[in-house]
């Protein structure tokens, strides 16, 4: 199975940290391939809700990449499975309080069946990537709650 993860510590409390990761609208803010994002179902936040993803593909055309919330546990965890799109991902955010802020960590995976995991080395790359996005989250998330 492919994966990858990531994590950073965010100088804000777990539930802050918590309510802009449930957010599916904050992601275009610290993943600069997310292009857009709506609801397509379910209440927003919640498990089951289902997120219409518009992202950037090869060659800068539009790829869709839609999720959906498999589980939430307020401050403490987050995980989605991706319904539609070149690669159906499962992924989460862990949180985790410690005395400076909260620590996340993004984790992807990849089912072993998929095309991608075993066609192209560079695959396991892409998932590096994408999981290292979560860099930018601490200064978005704590510059949003100063402004606020």
């Amino acid at each position: 199975m492919a994966g990858a993860e990531h994590e950073v510590l965010v100088a804000r409390d777990a539930m802050t940290v918590y309510s802009f990761l449930l957010d599916g609208a904050n992601l275009p803010r610290w993943q600069t391939d997310v292009r857009s994002v709506g609801l397509s179902s379910g209440s927003a936040g919640s498990v089951g809700a289902g997120y219409q993803v518009t992202m950037d593909g090869p060659r800068g055309r539009p790829v869709a990449r839609d999720y959906q919330i498999t589980q939430a546990r307020p401050g403490a965890e987050i995980q989605f499975q991706v319904v539609s799109g070149p690669s159906l991902l499962r992924g989460g955010f862990y949180l985790s309080t410690e005395r400076a802020g909260t620590r996340v960590r993004f984790a992807l995976e990849a089912p072993s069946k998929s095309f991608w995991s075993f066609v192209r080395p560079a695959y396991r790359g892409r998932l590096r990537a994408a999981v290292r996005q979560l860099e930018k989250l601490p200064g978005v998330i704590e510059e949003r709650t100063t402004a606020d």
